[in-house]
């Protein structure tokens, strides 16, 4: 899946703020890509300004809003946003083909409940999103930073989590899932650890893939290869 966020952390796993040091990952678009940016940003687009938006302006309705931390191609985002019309949905990406085939997709298909920013993720969160207005923030398949020494360049680390449950509303959940189990272990650490969360596992480790989240096709092979796949739901409860 895509890189999350082009963010830079140090040793201790603190984010850096640098001024002007974010580069957006252009990639090569393909002629549909590129088409379909030019047909859909101006109805789904978000352009980043570092003030924090209007949900009910942005969409034209009051419902609850779901956020997306990097959505790779867009597949599964438009699934849910298909499957779930009484919710909205923010995607924010920073790999711009990946941007393009979800509006692609997303306005082919007539859905009009999904926004998308092409942008870093931490940024769009700390200045654009308002406090305590998410129903529901997903990560999915983050780059695992599998090395045991780039460990700390991963994006569940205690202040990003902080940051969350600050843009989440009391009773909204923060949902991971990964494919690596030494991740999976790192994210149920840090979020247990983390105050003002409760996890939503019975056993307070994992919980079945829920039904929200669409099965990628990458998951459906990696089952049938006998892989893994955990999910993490946690909830702000203070």
């Amino acid at each position: 899946m895509s890189e999350v966020t082009t963010a830079e952390f140090n040793e201790d796993g603190v984010y850096l703020r640098k001024v002007r040091s974010f580069v957006l990952r252009e990639g090569r678009l393909t002629t549909g890509q590129a088409k379909a940016l030019e047909s859909f940003w101006p109805t789904m687009g978000l352009d980043y300004s570092p003030q924090a938006i209007n949900f009910t302006e942005v969409f034209g309705r009051e419902a609850d809003t779901v956020l997306e931390i990097g959505f790779g191609m867009g597949a599964s985002l438009v699934e849910m946003a298909a499957n779930a019309p009484e919710l909205n949905f923010i995607g924010v990406e920073v790999h711009k083909p990946g941007v393009g085939a979800c509006l692609g997709e997303a306005g082919n298909a007539g859905i009009s409940n999904l926004r998308v920013y092409h942008h870093d993720a931490v940024e769009v969160l700390e200045n654009a999103i308002p406090d305590g207005s998410l129903a529901r923030v997903q990560l999915f398949f983050p780059d695992p930073w599998h090395k045991k020494r780039h460990h700390k360049r991963r994006i569940v680390q205690p202040e990003f989590v902080e940051l969350l449950r600050r843009k989440l509303k009391i009773g909204g959940v923060f949902h991971m899932a990964t494919d690596w189990e030494n991740y999976a272990e790192h994210m149920l650490e840090v979020m247990s650890a983390a105050p003002g969360y409760k996890n939503q596992s019975d056993t307070q480790t994992y919980v079945p893939r829920p039904d929200h989240r669409p099965l990628t096709k990458f998951e459906n092979r990696g089952q049938r290869l006998g892989h893994g796949v955990w999910d993490l739901m946690f909830e702000r409860v203070e």
